[in-house]
């Protein structure tokens, strides 16, 4: 009889690939490699990184970042397109090599095309943030222009809202923030 056993990843693993212009993420253990994304994704992701950006100038609570590591165990590491974090946050959270150890507050992901990689963000990494201790996470589709955002209700990260163009976002997470949704896609 033969057993088949699976290959966990680390993030001891991933210093084994060579730098290029792939995406290298590890959830429970599981590699996934993807491309450098679209154009329009880009687009997307600078605008809500902008957003948070400037609120973040204008109240000092916090910063924002694009496309910042994220590492939670040694199997599972992760890139999400924003992260949003207190200061308090990145003082206990931010390593010497500038990747975050534990949950940002916020993380915004924006879908891409493909089935798989838009499984991976609406399954797979809302799964691990939940687990994880994220308070907010925002998923941008470029596609339908919608953001649908996902807040910690006791344990669980939960959707409560689906937001078109026209609908403003708000959040308790950073008070007197506002953003139209058309901004953030146009």
């Amino acid at each position: 009889m033969t057993t088949t056993k699976t290959v966990r990843w680390t993030i001891a693993d991933l210093k084994l690939f060579p730098e290029n212009e792939k995406c290298y993420e590890i959830i429970d253990g599981e590699l996934f490699v993807t491309r450098a994304p679209h154009w329009k994704h880009q687009e997307v992701t600078g605008n809500a990184y902008a957003q948070l950006q400037n609120w973040s100038r204008q109240t000092g609570l916090g910063r924002a970042a694009i496309a910042p590591g994220v590492i939670f165990s040694e199997t599972d590491s992760v890139i999400p397109d924003v992260v949003w974090a207190s200061n308090q946050r990145l003082e206990e959270c931010l390593d010497e090599s500038g990747h975050l150890t534990d949950a940002p507050e916020l993380v915004v992901e924006v879908l891409s095309k493909s089935k798989k990689d838009r499984q991976r963000d609406l399954e797979l990494k809302l799964k691990l943030y939940s687990t994880e201790g994220v308070q907010e996470y925002w998923i941008c589709d470029r596609n339908k222009q919608e953001v649908k955002v996902y807040r910690r209700e006791q344990a669980y990260l939960k959707l409560v809202a689906t937001l078109f163009a026209q609908d403003t976002l708000i959040t308790p997470l950073l008070p007197g923030f506002s953003c139209l949704v058309g901004d953030i896609f146009f």
